[in-house]
């Protein structure tokens, strides 16, 4: 097992508190890492499949672009680019409310179902690898201190 200073390759002792947001920030980027080629296999990005799984959480109803921002993971995303991205591949539609013209609304389409379908047991995959070197008291433990951090 390989210590964040070994990564860092630095002789110098890491301040606990620094080490813990360096060892976080580098997991999530890890974690990134290790799932980025599945997406891109199936030409998405991160956010966009973020955004697909938004919008089937929805069930069928709309989504408006202020609902998905609200919901994403990282709050950095354009949400407006990512959802116009998603049209042109035809796995999202948006529609402008007739009785409101400044309503959007956004909708999952059976191509995105779809995609979302063969890209949920490779996810599943690639998560069940990362986390396979914890126990399920420690995956639970580790939920409950990275909650408790941003508390």
């Amino acid at each position: 097992m390989k210590q964040l200073e070994d990564i860092l390759k630095t002789s110098q002792p890491i301040p606990l508190n620094r080490k813990t947001v360096l060892n976080i920030a580098y997991s999530a980027i890890w974690i990134k890492e290790m799932t980025h080629p599945v997406l891109k296999s199936f030409d998405i990005s991160n956010e966009q499949f973020n955004v697909l799984r938004i919008l089937r959480g929805k069930k069928g109803s709309p989504a408006n672009l202020q609902d998905i921002q609200d919901r994403m993971i990282n709050k950095m995303s354009n949400t407006t680019r990512l959802v116009d991205k998603l049209i042109l591949k035809g796995y999202v539609e948006r529609f402008t409310c007739e009785k409101n013209r400044r309503k959007v609304d956004i909708f999952i389409t059976e191509s995105g179902l779809k995609l979302l379908h063969d890209i949920d047991p490779k996810i599943d995959k690639a998560e069940d690898d990362i986390t396979s070197n914890l126990s399920v008291e420690e995956l639970e433990n580790l939920n409950y201190l990275l909650t408790k951090l941003r508390s």
